[in-house]
């Protein structure tokens, strides 16, 4: 008698298979956003790559003639102004992180009924131009206006003039005033991601620690700050990224000894009308950011992020 076996289940299409036979419409609702990055973003970059190893003048027209020492020359020139750029940028990304967390975790925990007015005064600066809010800070940093009156008057100039940020009984034209400018304007950038992400944070977690008898400085740093370094990172690369080639605060609030890489290539662009110069410092300046974002994002344990 033969045995009557059953037949084994059709294997089932993967998804693979049916993203192949299925229709094309998640590709076309990529198309515009490829077609955007290709063209604002990839044909910029490759033209201005071909700028940056040419040689020549305005009068004469540039030629691609694959000048490398381009590069070599612009960094040994122009290195002051990058190691300036990146210490403006860190400190003040420092000082937005320390300002900003205590004032996104007062929203996320403490602001009740008043949350929502709290992120409109933290977007309200968006609403302005960018250099309207540092042409303000000229006016705020004024000589011989309240807040450096005040200053002098509590001697916080004596010490910012041993550590070498301002000059004399004036605060313009110094690395404090250019520091000033970059955190106010880039404050909100750190603050939003960091908000954002101890607002996630199950409130009931605290509670446990306190249950199991831990200070709210342990619960803190065991719990909290833990769980919200996802928005320390996106905050800090948000408010440091920008701020290394940033130039209007450097044009506005500087003076000449405290000009960032942003206006050196802003000079070359616009006034010296050096092009393979200018595009090879924006090159070095995206590669050093690329580098030490890789980095630090390797360093803080998330490279689950990118």
């Amino acid at each position: 008698m033969a045995l009557v076996t059953d037949k084994p289940p059709a294997p089932r299409a993967t998804s693979r298979t049916a993203a192949r036979g299925g229709k094309p419409t998640p590709y076309w609702l990529l198309l515009p956003g490829i077609l955007w990055l290709l063209v604002f973003f990839a044909a910029p970059l490759v033209y201005q790559a071909s700028t940056s190893v040419q040689t020549g003048s305005l009068e004469e027209g540039f030629q691609v003639t694959w000048h490398f020492a381009t590069y070599w020359d612009a960094l040994t020139e122009y290195y002051p102004q990058f190691l300036r750029s990146v210490a403006y940028a860190a400190t003040a990304t420092a000082l937005c992180l320390a300002l900003g967390y205590p004032l996104a975790y007062l929203i996320a925990f403490k602001a009740g009924r008043w949350r929502n007015v709290l992120m409109i005064l933290v977007i309200a600066p968006f609403f302005t131009s960018f250099l309207i809010r540092t042409l303000a800070w000229k006016t705020i940093l004024s000589d011989g206006g309240p807040v450096v009156s005040a200053l002098a008057s509590l001697h916080v100039l004596d010490v910012t003039n041993a550590l070498g940020v301002t000059e004399g009984h004036r605060v313009l034209a110094t690395p404090l005033a250019v520091v000033c400018g970059l955190t106010y304007n880039f404050l909100p950038f750190m603050i939003l991601p960091l908000y954002t992400s101890l607002e996630r944070i199950d409130a009931r977690l605290h509670e446990a620690a306190g249950d199991l008898y831990a200070r709210p400085l342990t619960t803190f740093r065991k719990v909290t700050f833990p769980l919200s370094m996802p928005g320390v990172v996106a905050g800090t690369l948000l408010t440091f990224i920008p701020a290394t080639g940033d130039y209007i605060n450097a044009e506005l609030l500087g003076s000449t000894d405290q000009k960032m890489i942003g206006n050196v290539i802003q000079s070359q662009f616009l006034r010296v009308l050096d092009y393979p110069t200018a595009a090879a410092l924006s090159f070095i300046l995206m590669a050093a950011i690329l580098a030490m974002v890789t980095v630090y994002i390797r360093k803080s344990g998330t490279e689950d992020l990118v």
